[in-house]
């Protein structure tokens, strides 16, 4: 811990809760189809990716999941149902965050899209207050868990890659991190960030 320059945290699943079964029964009931029947069509497919690279906007992006799911909805009847996936903050691990930013620089990267973004930034705006810069996938053109993607996230820090701990909810994130030369940590519980931090808060001035 104590080559650690700085914090890099995901948000989804480890600061915000999220749940993609939510837009799935938004979806549903809009359109009078089964749920099961959407999440089974549903899959983070290329065209998913691209949204969150920035390659592709969200009305294009809406018109491939009208293929996918073999929906007629709106792009407003999209939206809103994509929205829906916030469960609230993880608080074991958004209240810690204040100590870590006093301890360290302490900063966000997360795969997002502009639809997605402009509806956390806004749900969770006090305690996005504790990073100094969300990197977004959306704006950098690249997403995790690509290596290039946390080279330039490092880059955009001024911090090697090796004084950087990252903390994500999916192993192939986490590997891709690693690949990159940053320490990371698998988030599988709250429990698991509240471990690797807290070390470090308790040596801090």
């Amino acid at each position: 811990m104590s080559a650690i320059q700085a914090w890099l945290f995901d948000l989804g699943n480890v600061v915000i809760g999220i749940d993609f079964d939510r837009a799935m029964a938004h979806w549903a009931a809009a359109a009078r189809r089964d749920a099961a029947d959407l999440r089974q069509r549903f899959h983070f497919d290329e065209s998913y990716e691209r949204h969150e690279r920035g390659q592709i906007d969200a009305s294009q992006y809406f018109a491939s999941l009208r293929s996918l799911l073999a929906v007629d909805l709106s792009d407003e009847q999209f939206a809103t149902g994509w929205n829906a996936i916030y469960t609230g903050l993880i608080h074991e691990v958004a209240d810690l965050l204040p100590a870590l930013a006093r301890s360290l620089p302490l900063y966000a990267f997360t795969n997002t899209n502009v639809t997605h973004h402009r509806a956390w930034a806004t749900l969770y705006a006090p305690v996005l207050q504790s990073f100094e810069q969300v990197f977004l996938s959306c704006s950098l053109g690249l997403r995790k868990p690509d290596v290039e993607a946390f080279a330039a996230v490092a880059e955009r820090i001024g911090v090697p890659a090796e004084g950087i701990l990252f903390f994500d909810d999916t192993e192939e994130n986490v590997a891709g991190a690693r690949a990159a030369g940053m320490a990371a940590v698998w988030v599988r519980s709250p429990q698991d960030v509240v471990d690797a931090v807290t070390p470090c808060l308790v040596t801090s001035p």
